[in-house]
């Protein structure tokens, strides 16, 4: 019992020391955490939406669940982009520069936020969507919603509904996670901040250490955790309605990175696409963050499809 309450008493001393460690960095850190896009007010909060170049097609990025910094994740990609297009990056409630929200993740709400940000932020459709991952989910839903808004869908290893039928998602290992995150223990575990974006990306070292800030600000937000308890739903939801009739692009991981293997992951992609007339499957040899490995090559096929579009 002795040794038992000395153990607990060392651990929670760990657990305030980290607290307050984390705390006074984050006030160090206070004047870095700066948004570099538009912040508008949507649905009782702030979101930040990046805008880049003035082509006439505009792209939208949207990022996949739980990537800290959505405008520097996706960068090395629509920089080779944004001289020919508009290129238009919405960063959802507890992601990058928004708010934390208390709004919940369901489909409606996150799909109506991110094009009343658009609207405000005065970028108008239709639009040709860039989801990654979980934010395919949203993507699909957009075009079977409001199809006049959405010219074309390129997803970037996105889910599509049947991902997530048998997906085990691990609740207690999430909240964990966010515990982690907001006592500060992710401050010491080596590496955990080198996101692919640092790790392969062409990043500038102040932008690397930009994407380090605000990971330790936007890691397992009670909004990406929610929009976890969310996502059967809203893709059983989505599933249940028809395959939007846009043109697709998907570019496809081999698997890493997703929970699923390689087959699987690709064949829920390969199914997903056998259902729609106008559609392409481009396979690649990488992770699920194809944007940060695979850009250059990612940049050409996604111009040459949407100059396919234009003609």
């Amino acid at each position: 019992m002795i040794l038992f309450s000395i153990i607990a008493a060392i651990f929670l001393l760990i657990i305030v020391t980290s607290y307050i460690i984390h705390q006074n960095q984050l006030s160090k850190e206070d004047q870095l955490f700066t948004s570099t896009g538009k912040m508008v007010e949507v649905n009782g909060h702030q979101m930040h939406v990046y805008i880049e170049g003035d082509g006439e097609d505009t792209l939208v990025f949207m990022s996949g669940g739980g990537t800290s910094s959505p405008v520097l994740d996706f960068k090395s990609l629509y920089s080779l982009l944004s001289d020919k297009y508009k290129i238009v990056v919405v960063e959802k409630a507890g992601y990058g520069f928004s708010d934390i929200s208390d709004t919940d993740r369901d489909m409606d709400t996150i799909l109506q936020e991110t094009r009343e940000a658009l609207l405000k932020s005065g970028v108008e459709g239709p639009y040709i969507l860039f989801p990654h991952s979980m934010s395919g989910i949203e993507a699909l839903y957009w075009a079977q919603v409001y199809p006049n808004e959405v010219k074309a869908i390129i997803g970037l290893d996105m889910a599509v509904p049947a991902a997530y039928k048998e997906y085990d998602i691990n609740m207690p290992l999430i909240h964990l996670s966010a515990f982690a995150a907001n006592i500060g223990f992710t401050r010491w575990i080596s590496g955990l901040s080198e996101s692919d974006a640092i790790k392969y990306g062409t990043l500038t070292d102040e932008e690397k250490e930009m994407y380090k800030v605000i990971f330790y600000r936007r890691t397992a937000t009670k909004n990406m955790i929610n929009e976890v308890q969310y996502i059967k739903e809203n893709a059983e939801k989505v599933g249940a309605a028809r395959i939007p009739n846009v043109p697709l692009l998907l570019f496809s991981s081999n698997g890493q990175g997703t929970g699923w293997n390689e087959e699987a992951w690709n064949e829920f992609q390969r199914d997903f696409i056998s259902k729609h007339k106008e559609s392409k499957l481009i396979k690649l040899d990488c992770s699920h963050y194809i944007h940060d490995i695979e850009f250059k090559r990612i940049a050409d096929e996604s111009e040459k499809y949407i100059e396919s579009l234009n003609r």
